[in-house]
């Protein structure tokens, strides 16, 4: 069977015949639990560095440091994506997946050099996240400003 001849509908149907089923609830259930303990490490860390001394607010903060810190340095030396092979969605935690998101096309390109490969492709895949969502913010606050101007 030459793929390359095939139109559309048929690599379609192909390709679904050939790919295996993914065991839906058995992901959902993983990534909850998987998700639901990152987020049972922040709360201990909460925990341990108000027992330390720190006012909340500034508790609150250290975790998100520590959080982005150990994710960073975990991508950084290739644990990280070994755990989320397994893991699946629930590393997506939005703090550890931004982290995540960030290191690894740095890492990826970092043969390129400091400059044209690490430091370019740095905010490669969450620079459009940045971007877009400061930009929904802005106006979405500018929305609710106006709503509460009338």
């Amino acid at each position: 069977m030459d793929l390359n001849k095939l139109t559309n509908e048929a690599y379609n149907a192909y390709v679904q015949g050939k790919a295996k089923p993914s065991p839906l609830g058995k992901n959902l259930a993983w990534a909850f639990c998987v998700g639901g303990g990152i987020c049972l490490l922040g709360q201990a860390l909460l925990d341990g560095y108000g027992a330390l001394g720190l006012d909340p607010g500034h508790a609150r903060m250290a975790v998100s440091v520590t959080l982005i810190f150990v994710t960073a340095l975990l991508t950084g030396v290739g644990v990280f994506d070994r755990f989320a092979k397994h893991a699946g969605a629930g590393t997506l935690v939005p703090i550890t997946g931004f982290a995540n998101a960030v290191v690894a096309p740095a890492m990826e390109f970092k043969q390129e050099g400091m400059i044209a490969g690490t430091a370019a492709k740095l905010f490669t895949v969450a620079g459009p996240v940045l971007v877009y969502g400061i930009s929904a913010s802005v106006v979405y606050g500018l929305i609710l400003w106006l709503v509460g101007q009338f």
